[in-house]
């Protein structure tokens, strides 16, 4: 199998960093050569020790969910000769606490608008289908233990 890589870098740029007194914004840097700034979510480390413009982890997060979830969804539609033309999630992920009181994303709700071109489309019934093998062919579905729930639109 494949490997997959990220660089997390940080710098210390304070002088209270003993004190919780220091930014947590970073950056991921991948491969491809992008770099993504991240920091945690200002609901986790308030402003100004994080930055609510950067990629929280949790985000990254929901995102690689959906994101795995639309790309195998995709390819099951071309194999089952449905063309897509557009493909869009607002998908959405809710922290709670487990068992031992520590917050984690317990649930993402997908929610794709997807439309269609050419002459087959698929009916209520394939569409469920299709959303279920993409959850069930998702990498990244098959490595976490959060649910992850598909309200096709």
């Amino acid at each position: 199998m494949a490997d997959h890589k990220a660089t997390i870098a940080w710098q210390r740029n304070g002088p209270d960093f003993l004190k919780g007194r220091y930014s947590r914004e970073h950056t991921w840097s991948f491969d491809g050569g992008v770099t993504v700034p991240a920091s945690p979510a200002p609901s986790v480390v308030p402003v100004p020790w994080s930055n609510p413009a950067n990629v929280d982890p949790e985000e990254a997060f929901v995102a690689a969910v959906a994101s795995c979830h639309m790309l195998t969804f995709l390819f099951l539609a071309a194999r089952a000769g449905y063309e897509v033309e557009s493909y869009r999630d607002e998908a959405v992920g809710i922290m709670t606490k487990n068992e031992r009181g520590v917050p984690w994303v317990s649930l993402i709700t997908l929610r794709p608008v997807i439309a269609y071109g050419g002459e087959k489309r698929p009916d209520a019934a394939a569409m469920e289908d299709l959303h279920h093998r993409a959850h069930e062919q998702c990498f990244i579905a098959n490595s976490v233990k959060t649910e992850v729930k598909v309200e096709a639109v």
